[in-house]
């Protein structure tokens, strides 16, 4: 059975909006400044969107305040070309909005709760679900009490994310919270995470290694130490 291309689900519900001239409400679970880059960049014409930046697995504080900091400089970038009608070298016009943000609670006890007993699992296998679908339904709760038409993740622009899994989790949490719907994303898709790359230098973007808990940094230091 093939698998779903999540990049063309998507394109099929922007272009029904488009035929309605809607703009939706989406709630935009973002992991990092970089991975958001590209992602705002491509959504901001069709939705009126709300970043959520809830990420308990960054388990070092000052690595946390590093990322959200940036999540919140980029935005108020891509929010001043937006007053300022200049879009000078993005992949945006005059139809890209502003974009809201809220910070999630930074609370680290509840990745390790939810990561207790995959401690030894390697990245990209089970204690990473635990930590998307502990993200995902928050973010579906938060889309769901404040009126958002739909909720998705910036986290499948990354290739080392597996995109089946994250849509899984996310339509699963929107089954469970229901009021709002998930929205299909493969960002990595269409050079999505060549241009991520390219819009990170574009805004000076601070760049991590690591996707955030102590457990994938130490997995990354020792795949280094091997070099």
């Amino acid at each position: 059975m093939n698998s779903r291309n999540y990049s063309k689900e998507l394109e099929k519900k922007i272009e029904e909006f488009q035929r309605q001239a809607a703009h939706p409400k989406l709630l935009l679970h973002a992991c990092c400044a970089p991975c958001s880059s590209y992602c705002l960049e491509y959504l901001r014409e069709y939705f009126d969107i709300t970043v959520f930046f809830y990420n308990p697995n960054i388990t070092e504080e000052s690595e946390y305040r590093k990322r959200v900091i940036e999540e919140k400089r980029l935005i108020e970038e891509y929010n001043r070309q937006v007053r300022e009608k200049n879009f000078e070298g993005m992949n945006s016009d005059e139809n890209a909005r502003i974009i809201e943000i809220i910070e999630g609670e930074y609370k680290p006890s509840d990745f390790f709760d939810a990561a207790r007993g995959y401690e030894d699992c390697k990245e990209g296998g089970e204690r990473c679900r635990k930590c998307f679908e502990l993200r995902l339904r928050k973010t579906a709760q938060v889309a769901e009490e404040n009126g958002f038409d739909y909720f998705t993740t910036t986290l499948t622009i990354s290739p080392l994310k597996n995109a089946d899994v994250l849509n899984e989790v996310g339509e699963a949490a929107s089954a469970e919270v229901k009021g709002t719907e998930f929205l299909p994303s493969d960002f990595k898709k269409k050079n999505g995470y060549k241009r991520s790359i390219e819009l990170s230098h574009k805004f000076d973007l601070y760049r991590q290694d690591f996707c955030g808990c102590s457990f994938s940094k130490a997995q990354r230091e020792r795949e280094k130490d091997c070099h």
